[in-house]
C-alpha cells in the first residue's frame, strides 16, 4: 500500500516507463514515484536491479512493478502494457518511451541486422507502447518520448542508424500531438544531450571530446533528464504538446 502524500503533482497517476532499471530508465522511475505515481516498468536483462529498484521504491513509501519484456518484440511490448494497466485500477496515466540502443559504426559496415534491431527498439517499440498505451489512456493524459538532441545536432561519424530512429521519434511526437490533442492528450519529446549512463559514461574517452561541445562543459546527470519527464508529465505541462524539448547543456547551442 503506498504511503505517497496525496498532494504530491502525480498522485493518484499511474505510469509506464520502458527500459526502466537501470541509469536513465532508473531515474525516471525514481522521480515519477517520488511524485506520486504508481509507476511499472520494463526490463530486459537487469532483473537484480529491477527487483532492487522496486523494493527501493516501497521502502520510500511509494508503489511500482517490474516486467520483463523486450521493448524490441512488439508482443513482449503489448503484454507490458496490459500488465501494468490490469495491475493499477485498469488505467495508464502516462508512458514514458524510455528504452533505446545505439549501434555505432562507420555508414558502411551497418547490417541488414544492426537496422532491423536499432529501428525494432527505436522506433517500433515507441509506436507498439504507444499504441497500446493509448487504449487505457483518456483526457489528461501525458505521453513523452525520449529521443536525443542528435536528431538535430552530430558532431561526431558513425551515429547514421541511431540518429535516423531518434528523428524518426522527433517527427512521430510532432504528428501525434494533432491525433491526440482532441482527446485531451498530450505526447513530448526530451532530447538529451550527453548524459552519464552505461550506454554512455561521463569518464570516456569518447565523453571528452562530447564535453568540448556542450556549453555547460559537462555531461547531463540522470536525475536531469528525469526532472524534464515529471515536468512534461506533470499537471503544470498541460499545454505542451508536440514538442521536441532539448535538455543538453548548450550542446546544441
Amino acid at each position: 500500500m503506498s504511503t505517497i502524500s496525496k498532494n504530491l503533482p502525480l498522485a493518484g497517476k499511474v505510469a509506464l516507463v520502458t527500459g526502466g532499471s537501470r541509469s536513465m530508465g532508473a531515474a525516471i522511475v525514481r522521480r515519477l514515484a517520488a511524485d506520486g505515481a504508481a509507476v511499472a516498468f520494463t526490463y530486459i536483462a537487469s532483473a537484480e536491479p529491477a527487483e532492487a529498484l522496486v523494493k527501493e521504491i516501497e521502502s520510500a513509501g511509494g508503489t511500482a512493478l517490474a516486467i520483463h519484456a523486450d521493448a524490441g518484440d512488439a508482443a513482449q511490448v503489448q503484454s507490458a502494457v496490459a500488465k501494468a494497466a490490469a495491475t493499477f485500477g485498469g488505467k495508464l496515466d502516462i508512458l514514458v518511451n524510455n528504452a533505446g540502443i545505439a549501434i555505432v559504426k562507420p555508414a558502411g559496415e551497418f547490417s541488414l541486422e544492426d537496422f532491423d534491431r536499432i529501428v525494432n527498439v527505436n522506433v517500433k517499440g515507441v509506436f507498439v507502447a504507444t499504441q497500446e498505451a493509448l487504449k487505457h489512456m483518456g483526457h489528461g493524459g501525458r505521453i513523452v518520448n525520449i529521443g536525443s538532441i542528435n536528431s538535430e545536432y552530430v558532431p561526431y561519424g558513425g551515429g547514421g542508424l541511431y540518429v535516423l530512429t531518434k528523428a524518426a521519434v522527433a517527427g512521430w511526437t510532432q504528428a501525434l500531438a494533432r491525433d491526440l490533442g482532441p482527446r485531451g492528450i498530450t505526447i513530448n519529446n526530451v532530447m538529451p544531450g550527453p548524459t552519464n549512463t552505461d550506454m554512455n559514461p561521463e569518464n570516456s574517452d569518447f565523453a571528452a571530446q562530447a564535453k568540448t561541445y556542450i556549453a555547460l562543459q559537462r555531461y547531463a546527470q540522470p536525475g536531469e533528464i528525469a526532472d524534464a519527464v515529471a515536468y512534461l508529465a506533470s499537471p503544470g505541462a498541460s499545454f505542451i504538446t508536440g514538442a521536441n524539448v532539448p535538455v543538453d547543456g548548450g550542446y546544441s547551442a
